[in-house]
């Protein structure tokens, strides 16, 4: 009877530790990290933007400023966790060198500055990597549309010699024309909450008019839906 007894005491004192040990266990998994980027998801992006063209302002053929400050949207659809495409806006702020000469035959010889809005409409290809359990996520992207309402030229045009055999000349001005533009870009975005992040990137632009390219610094608030 005493060997019973005391063999029933040690199998409930293992018995014992044992859920003591599972229960310990159990205390210290670690809970699952939060995941502030979605599988898929909307996202809708306002920011600020800084142009600066790549070559000197004197000889640039499309914003002919130095630099330009401005703003856009842009709307993805991530069909992926690392994968989307969107539609991107932007206008800038562009303060451009006037001239009016003529001696046709009164000698004119004028100077001045036209500010104009420079926009661009395009398509947009994002690949991010949301680093796990943070909430940072690097990214790059590329995209290509149109740019427009800038290329405005001041062009002297010569109208041979006056009776005197002083040369005469007039001032032709060319509006505004259409350009296509290329982009790629990278940055990252850091999640204040799972709907809430920050976006800073960079740009460089390429226009399919000469000497036209310019690079773009953006940032701004990316809401995710």
């Amino acid at each position: 009877m005493k060997k019973f007894a005391l063999a029933f005491l040690v199998l409930l004192s293992v018995g014992l530790v044992a859920r003591a040990g599972d229960k310990e266990i159990k205390q210290v998994a670690p809970p699952p990290c939060p995941e502030w980027y979605a599988d898929t998801e909307w996202n809708v992006n306002l920011w600020g933007a800084y142009l600066f063209t790549g070559n000197d302002w004197r000889d640039d053929e499309y914003i002919e400023a130095d630099h330009a400050w401005g703003g856009g949207l842009d709307a993805k659809y991530f069909f992926h966790r690392y994968f989307g495409i969107g539609i991107e806006g932007f206008g800038a702020e562009a303060r451009r060198e006037t001239f009016d000469v003529a001696n046709h035959p009164t000698i004119i010889n004028e100077h001045g500055h036209d500010t104009r809005i420079i926009g661009a409409l395009l398509g947009t290809f994002t690949l991010r990597y949301p680093l796990q359990c943070s909430r940072f996520a690097p990214y790059i992207w590329g995209g290509g549309g149109a740019i427009f309402d800038g290329g405005e030229r001041d062009e002297i045009v010569s109208d041979g010699f006056g009776g005197n055999l002083a040369p005469l000349f007039h001032t032709v001005h060319h509006g505004a024309e259409t350009e296509g533009i290329g982009q790629v870009g990278a940055g990252f975005e850091v999640r204040f909450t799972r709907h809430i992040g920050w976006t800073n990137d960079f740009s460089w632009n390429f226009v399919t008019r000469d000497n036209s390219d310019f690079g773009m610094v953006r940032s701004g608030i990316n809401f995710a839906f």
